[in-house]
């Protein structure tokens, strides 16, 4: 089950949205503010992040560049009341996966979150696939060398 951090103030979206994700088959992990969600975040694994942009004691663009610190390929989306798009965008323009508006679209929510997820499973692969490739590139060598050695003691 991948754990999906939420982050806001108000209890109802962080309700709303926590009750919906477990729907989904996500873990919800739920903070009401920055500082309490960078705990969290080094306490636990987490996959995705969704964020206000304000919040208190530390707002949501400052909780994505010190969760980038830690993690710099965490997924993260930012939502936003309308008039603060711009900011949204941004958070995209500094590291966001992407961003809602409020009230948020629970299927524009279900979307994002699948697509952030996705995003971050292919970044796992693709590492995993970098590491391979590279056991490969050395190993070769080494059995070669071992073949040739054995067949020249063979010989002897």
């Amino acid at each position: 089950m991948q754990n999906v951090m939420i982050v806001d103030d108000e209890e109802d979206i962080v309700s709303l949205m926590s009750e919906t994700l477990s729907l989904w088959g996500y873990n919800p992990v739920c903070a009401k503010d920055g500082e309490e969600a960078l705990d969290r975040f080094q306490e636990t694994p987490i996959d995705l992040v969704i964020t206000d942009l304000k919040l208190p004691k530390m707002d949501g663009v400052e909780l994505l560049y010190r969760i980038k610190d830690i993690d710099e390929e965490a997924e993260v989306i930012v939502f936003t009341g309308y008039p603060e798009v711009n900011s949204a965008i941004g958070a995209m323009k500094n590291g966001a996966f992407d961003y809602l508006t409020k009230p948020v679209d629970l299927s524009e929510l279900k979307l994002k979150v699948e697509r952030g997820l996705e995003k971050k499973n292919l970044g796992k692969s693709v590492k995993t696939l970098k590491g391979l490739n590279w056991a490969m590139v050395v190993s070769i060598p080494l059995w070669l060398g071992l073949g040739i050695l054995l067949a020249y003691v063979l010989k002897m």
